[in-house]
């Protein structure tokens, strides 16, 4: 292990003494196990023998738990509403321990965190102690081990590092390093994104396996035999740092044909009495060699892998094992007879394990696996957008959840018990983890489970109101009672719509300062703002939209916005105070033409005077100008009744009925507003579609906010919205969308880099997920779009880049949700009302990445608004930075959370790729002693991205890809003890011994 004690240790025995006791707690915090006399045999020490010479089929009993899809996390784990579906988990749990203690050969694994510490924290201790030998000795084996199997389409990559490290956390803690995966294990989630593989691999995983594939790429796989392959999974880290060994799995993740024996499954069982009439065993035998020798003809070694299990399986146990025990038996004694195959109970890290050992090179991959498409005309892309506003909140909670981690640490033990009783993070961490499983933020839930994510996030962000109402009083002196305004998108908050004096505390969870436009409710005519140092702030009143007014549903009066800037300190708040001057009717509306133009110093955006369109673009800085047209548009959703008539889009599949999207308004009603904070243009479009082109005085980005809602439904097929932007950028048909809100890849209309395509959707097969930006781009422009949510879209034509912002279906998809996704709710009876951002930056190519990269980082990190009313006390800390200094640019903090009661954890990452930038893609350095201004750090121990293994004792396999050599894994070495060395697109973790100063 790596510790840093200190760098000048002479006469400094009592911080040695403090570094050393952090070693010993840190190693007690990471247990390795209990000491028995029996020595563990778990992991790839558990593994059945093979046998050389012939075909080795690896049975891998399992279940696939969705944490939430057409019931409830709780009604799954219990077994509630059966008749919705059957499924219980706690009951699958319950009989696999059962049967595993029956048969010292048979295995199982398990995947889904969440459903597993439920169950554990339910047993008694007896039962734990025969769960953790069952674990020593590899029985039950963890696969993946996150809280659950996340979504790779729509969840950023900060928010999957979080749901990880919960759940591995747990395993390492109840049961040690047997409790750690070797294997990470995706195998129902709809595409495979790169950033995942990227993680995965500096999670320790020494494979990854997942089951779906899209259709053609399979067949062209099985055909060449490169259904196992060296996936390379980052353009920037040194191989093989990001090199993830991946297989595909046969059957997706079910048994193969005939051999399904859960008591949900109809497959005949082994009747092995020959006294008996129905005697099979001949003929289950035989089918089985006939589909083992099939296999083995798509895969490239002597040992092929068939999952024995699929949903919510293993209920009754007992039926599975009974026929899997009788299955191994019959087919291995055929070998007396001559045949060479040999069927053993394993788990993905025996068979990779295999693999391992053929010591064979493997095909390269470098791109990812979007889109999938399980038929010619079923391509799973409509799920990048389904549910928009669910996945807006998601990415809200996951700002406020850091927020709360951040303010934990800074408040120290006032921030769990204090003023505002106790508060406490892990409620709101559970709910965000579960929010990533691949049908929660995807999209792809009924609409009862969406509801309960929601509700889930909810409570957790309610748990952590009051840690951070806590951290703050402790931080600032001020034990007044703070307000949270979560509405303000709509404009309500009822202290500042009410009130005549309110300061407004202003947290920002970034590692740099940040200057952030607020906009408040208010019904005053004219407002004072002062800053921390009183000094006097510009600030303007504007009347509030019609479109706020009818989106909001009387839950807010005002009629007014305050709109100012504010500038906050890095990882720290500020304070402004708001005082009421004059009360009044509202500002008169500007005038009602098109306006000409709008602009700032870095931006000019004109509109055309007879639609009231966006014209143009200029980037006053560098120079710049492109021509941009910007509208709305809807696909008309295909239909059918089954899917032999027309596949219909859905929740997961997007299957417009004709490739020409119709215009919603070929104009736009255009409403003017400029004053010397913000200037804007409201836009009508259409009873349901409106949208405030707005400018703020000092930002380098253009801001659409867009409200689109109730879709109207006026005819049986259902609409697909779009924004399209198009532009004078030549862009050969090329485009980029982010992967998981980190690394950039390139896309090409109609063109996969690893086979022919056959386009058979020339829409829906050109749509790929946008995590948080996408842009297009010549040899002298760049057109940046920065989202706040995870959408879907593409660049159809040339010179353009369209984004789906919201769906209502009438159909479904006949993938298994089984209700279409048409999402109305007491607030909105008549249909979904969304509202979301888009900010567009234009840069010439070589510098944009200086721009959106800090652009992206803010969206996702939002400052936090909270607010007190009346005066505030004298000697009130109106500011505060939980830094000595701001991080460089190219550094990103992205994990500051407590971890016990005396160590963090801290993740500092890199957030440039190698080429991107001149200026920010080089290395950088950070002193983490010269990090924080309250928080002493003692001694630091350096980590894999998981958390879940010192970073020094990481070791993977290696493995040769077909084309050039077994790359050697380089160790860099840091400056000093302190000083750690970040390199483009480097995740580091670190757990710090710290006293709050």
């Amino acid at each position: 292990m790596i510790f840093g004690l200190f760098s000048n240790m002479a006469g400094r025995s009592q911080q040695l003494a403090t570094a050393l006791l952090f070693i010993l707690s840190v190693v007690l915090s990471f247990p390795v196990g209990e000491k028995k006399t029996d020595v563990p045999t778990c992991g790839y020490e558990s593994c059945h023998a093979t046998k050389p010479g012939m075909l080795n089929v690896h049975l891998v009993p399992h279940t696939h738990d969705d944490v939430g899809w057409l019931k409830t996390v709780d009604q799954y784990f219990y077994g509630d509403r059966n008749d919705i579906q059957h499924a219980g988990v706690q009951y699958i749990l319950d009989s696999v321990v059962d049967q595993l203690l029956k048969n010292p050969d048979r295995r199982f694994i398990y995947v889904e965190t969440a459903f597993f510490y439920r169950w554990w924290k339910s047993q008694s201790s007896s039962m734990q102690q025969t769960v953790k030998q069952l674990v020593n000795e590899g029985r039950l084996e963890f696969v993946n081990g996150g809280w659950c199997m996340s979504d790779e389409a729509a969840t950023h990559y900060s928010a999957v590092i979080d749901q990880m490290t919960i759940g591995l956390r747990f395993l390492n803690e109840t049961f040690g390093a047997c409790g750690r995966p070797r294997v990470a294990w995706h195998i129902d989630p709809f595409g495979h994104a790169r950033e995942h593989a990227s993680m995965f691999a500096q999670m320790g995983f020494d494979g990854f396996f997942f089951g779906r594939l899209d259709y053609q790429d399979r067949a062209r796989r099985m055909r060449n035999k490169e259904q196992e392959l060296l996936w390379r999974a980052s353009d920037s880290l040194t191989p093989p740092m990001a090199d993830l060994f991946t297989g595909i799995l046969p059957n997706g993740y079910n048994p193969p044909e005939g051999f399904c024996w859960d008591q949900l499954c109809s497959d005949p069982p082994i009747r092995d009495d020959p006294d008996l009439e129905d005697y099979n065993v001949d003929d289950v035998v035989g089918r089985f060699l006939v589909i083992a020798n099939s296999q083995s003809t798509v895969y490239k070694t002597n040992h092929i892998i068939m999952t024995m299990g699929s949903d919510f399986q293993y209920e009754n146990a007992n039926l599975w094992y009974k026929n899997l025990d009788k299955l191994i038996h019959y087919v291995n004694a055929q070998q007396a007879n001559g045949s060479k195959v040999n069927v053993l109970y394993s788990t993905p890290s025996c068979y990779l394990q295999e693999l391992h050992r053929a010591n064979l090179t493997w095909p390269l991959k470098t791109d990812d696996f979007f889109p999938y498409a399980d038929d010619a005309h079923d391509f799973w892309t409509g799920y990048f957008t389904s549910r928009p506003a669910l996945k807006r909140y998601e990415r809200i909670s996951n700002s406020n959840l850091q927020t709360c981690n951040q303010l934990e640490v800074f408040g120290g033990p006032a921030s769990r018990k204090g003023p505002f009783g106790e508060g406490e993070s892990q409620t709101m961490k559970k709910a965000m983890a579960v929010a990533q499983h691949h049908d929660a933020v995807s999209g792809t839930e009924k609409q009862h489970v969406a509801n309960d994510y929601a509700r889930k996030l909810a409570n957790g962000w309610q748990h952590c109101q009051v840690l951070v109402s806590n951290s703050l009083a402790a931080l600032s002196g001020l034990s007044a009672e703070r307000i949270y305004c979560d509405n303000l998108n709509v404009s309500v908050c009822p202290l500042t719509e009410s009130s005549k004096k309110f300061s407004v505390n202003v947290y920002n969870p970034l590692a740099r300062p940040v200057t952030w436009p607020v906009r408040l409710p208010v019904n005053g005519t004219a407002y004072s703002v002062s800053d921390a140092s009183g000094k006097a702030v510009d600030c303007q009143v504007v009347h509030v939209s019609q479109a706020t007014h009818e989106v909001r549903r009387q839950r807010g009066f005002a009629v007014n916005e305050l709109v100012f800037q504010v500038q906050a300190p890095p990882l720290g708040y500020t304070t402004y105070t708001v005082a009421l001057i004059q009360d009044g009717p509202p500002p008169a509306p500007a005038q009602q033409r098109a306006p000409p133009v709008i602009q700032n110093k870095f931006l000019q955006v004109t509109f055309d005077p007879e639609t009231g369109l966006i014209s143009s673009l200029n980037n006053q800085e560098t120079k710049q100008i492109i021509k941009l047209t910007q509208n709305f548009y809807w696909y008309n959703a295909s239909a059918g009744n089954n899917v032999e008539s027309r596949q219909p889009s859905g929740a997961y599949i997007f299957r417009p009925n004709s490739s020409t999207p119709f215009i919603i308004s070929r104009t736009a009603k255009t409403e003017i507003i400029k004053t010397s904070v913000v200037q804007e243009v409201r836009q009508w479009f259409a009873p349901w579609v409106s949208q405030v082109v707005r400018l703020y005085a000092d930002s380098r980005a253009l801001e659409l906010e867009w409200t689109v809602g109730p879709v109207p439904i006026d005819d049986s097929l259902g609409k697909e919205v779009i924004t399209r932007l198009d532009t004078s950028i030549k862009t050969s048909e090329y485009f980029y969308t982010d992967s998981n809100g980190r690394e950039v890849l390139q896309r090409k209309k109609d063109f996969w880099p690893t086979w022919n395509l056959k386009q058979s959707e020339p829409i829906a097969g050109n749509y790929y997920p946008i995590n948080s930006r996408a842009y297009i781009k010549d040899d002298v422009n760049q057109l940046t779009v920065v989202t706040d949510r995870s959408q879907g879209g593409g660049s159809i034509q040339n010179g353009s880049l369209e984004i789906m912002l919201h769906r209502r279906l009438l159909h479904d998809d006949f993938r298994g949700v089984g209700e279409p996704l048409n999402e109305i709710s007491g607030i909105f009876p008549d249909g979904l009302v969304v509202r979301g951002r888009l900010l567009l930056t234009l840069d010439p190519p070589q510098t944009a990445a200086d721009t959106h990269r800090p652009l992206a980082e803010g969206m996702v990190l939002q400052p936090l608004l909270t607010f007190t009313d009346g005066d505030l006390k004298p000697n009130t800390q109106l500011e505060f930075s939980g830094l000595l200094a701001a991080l460089p640019p190219a550094v990103h903090l992205l994990t500051l959370s407590q971890w016990d009661e005396d160590s963090v954890l801290l993740r500092l990452e890199h957030q440039y790729q190698s080429s991107e930038s001149k200026v920010s893609s080089q290395a950088v350095t950070v002193n983490l002693q010269k990090l924080f201004s309250t928080l002493e750090v003692l001694g630091v121990a350096e980590l894999n991205l998981s958390a879940n293994q010192w970073k020094d004792e990481m070791k993977r396999f290696d493995w040769t890809p077909e084309k050039g050599e077994k790359p050697l894994l380089k160790t860099f070495q840091d400056p000093s003890t302190w000083e750690v060395t970040l390199r483009p697109m480097e995740i580091r973790t670190f757990l710090l011994k710290v006293n709050l100063r």
